[in-house]
């Protein structure tokens, strides 16, 4: 949301200021690195620095997870990508006589972001710190679903 007051030309610059916000290690870090974003931003964007500011409170359970658990939960570009395959190759069919026709279709969609097979073992490899992390943090409730 701290983009929606920015002009487009310093979203770049804005995001790099507010990266070590939250990859900071500890609450007390972080509340450094926003007083630096704040002190250069502030003047130039001060809706930005109200929002973080009336947010902190909700923003600071999730500096008390691990590295690899933010990193997970920050990224989403991944995901946004297969929801906008999945829409495009539904909305381009119209519509579905059955529902296992329509499980084919987002099946086929999933299956052809990645033909060969390859794309798995990479991102199984990329999981494997943040599934440890999650096993840690949540005390086996990630086992427990697959008994």
């Amino acid at each position: 949301n701290s983009f929606r007051y920015a002009s487009k030309k310093d979203w770049s610059q804005i995001a790099k200021d507010l990266k070590p916000v939250y990859t900071a290690p500890s609450e007390a870090a972080a509340l450094d690195r926003f007083a630096e974003f704040s002190g250069k931003w502030e003047k130039r964007y001060p809706a930005i620095i109200s929002l973080w500011t009336n947010a902190w409170a909700e923003f600071v359970p999730f500096l008390q997870f691990d590295n690899e658990i933010r990193t997970v939960i920050c990224t989403t570009n991944a995901i946004e990508s297969i929801n906008a395959r999945i829409r495009r190759a539904v909305n381009a069919r119209g519509h579905f006589p059955t529902e296992q026709a329509a499980l084919k279709c987002v099946y086929l969609a999933i299956m052809s972001l990645d033909p060969t097979g390859k794309g798995r073992k990479r991102w199984s490899n990329r999981w494997k710190a943040a599934l440890n992390a999650f096993e840690i943090t949540f005390n086996g409730r990630l086992s427990a679903g697959r008994s």
